[in-house]
């Protein structure tokens, strides 16, 4: 088991029994908290519309935002190639192109 930090216990604890006012107060950083650094935080957003589905609108933001923490388009890349079992074809096909799109690309002419 991975020891966690007594505020992130806690925080985790009051999520799981249903307050979910504990997600609107961000954890104060613990000396031995683990904090994710601008550029992850980007790229799990990114993670996170693929598997959700997202509109577009939601990939241009974020897309823009992670370029300017430093992400790459070949770190987006990478983040669609990492979720494609967790969320399946069809989802990353469709993010495929609204990635394209936030990236400034264009799409195929096979595209329909």
């Amino acid at each position: 088991m991975s020891p966690v930090s007594a505020a992130t216990r806690e925080a985790l604890a009051d999520i799981s029994a249903g307050r979910i006012d504990a997600l609107a107060a961000p954890l104060e950083p613990a000396a031995d908290a683990a904090v994710l650094d601008e550029r992850t935080v980007a790229l799990v957003k990114i993670a996170a519309l693929i598997a959700l589905d997202a509109p577009p609108a939601s990939y241009a933001w974020q897309v823009a935002a992670a370029i300017e923490a430093g992400v790459t388009g070949e770190d987006i890349f990478g983040v669609l190639l990492a979720v494609v079992p967790q969320v399946g074809g069809p989802r990353a096909v469709a993010a495929a192109a609204e990635i394209m799109l936030a990236l400034g690309l264009s799409l195929p002419e096979s595209y329909e």
